[in-house]
């Protein structure tokens, strides 16, 4: 028996694993389940048999994509130490880096965000909601512990409002197909990619820190990680 619930357990993980390929290079209506059945080698009706269905197939796979992100509080030691705004700016700056690093989860995340029903929109809401999968509400209860965030607004709100408008900014740097990218009347000019950050950075320390709390000017990576002069995704 035990033997058998390995086997299941380990052929859907498979399942998940192929389905996440075809999901990043296909989107969720250009995916068949037929073709990742096919590469598995299993009848489609094994698929149907471990997930329920092409939605629930999705949302298992979307599940296991943003666990392999990382969570905010995954930064480096030495950025930790800084503080909340030096960890906000260290992920907004590697933001392309990381979804050159790991296409795959981040591509499935975003078509989870944007290219689904609000069949499928529920439960993913759900998902973030009661998983926090990137440690939002702990990273917020860091910075309050550390006096950098304001105590009196609950950390829920908070927490809330620093994934809704982090996730789209985040978005609007590291994609060009999937998201629309920033409200604008000219061209974007990447060279005003820090800028933008910075401006970011202001806006949000502008309504949930601490009196007194500094957003600071670490400075972004350089290719090869190391940092020059002076703020710092995720």
């Amino acid at each position: 028996m035990a033997a058998e619930r390995t086997r299941s357990s380990s052929r859907r993980a498979q399942i998940v694993a192929v389905a996440m390929r075809h999901f990043a290079d296909q989107g969720y209506r250009g995916a068949r389940i037929e073709d990742i059945a096919s590469e598995v080698g299993v009848a489609k009706g094994t698929v149907f048999l471990h997930f329920g269905s092409k939605e629930g197939l999705f949302l298992a796979t979307y599940e296991e994509a943003v666990r392999q992100l990382p969570a905010w509080l995954d930064a480096p030691p030495e950025v930790l130490e800084q503080g909340f705004w030096a960890v906000l700016s260290y992920w907004l700056h590697r933001t392309e880096e990381l979804v050159a690093e790991a296409w795959v989860p981040n591509r499935v995340a975003m078509i989870g965000r944007y290219d689904t029903g609000l069949g499928l929109r529920r439960p993913i809401d759900r998902l973030m909601r009661s998983e926090d999968p990137y440690g939002t509400l702990e990273f917020v209860e860091f910075g309050v512990g550390r006096g950098e965030i304001r105590k009196d607004v609950d950390v829920e709100m908070i927490a809330s409002m620093l994934d809704w408008a982090a996730e789209r900014f985040q978005d609007a740097l590291g994609s060009a197909d999937l998201d629309p990218g920033l409200v604008h009347r000219k061209p974007f000019d990447p060279a005003r990619r820090q800028t933008r950050i910075e401006e970011f950075i202001q806006l949000l320390h502008g309504g949930i820190a601490a009196e007194g709390s500094d957003p600071g000017t670490m400075p972004a990576p350089d290719r090869e990680g190391r940092r020059g002069g002076g703020v710092g995704q995720r």
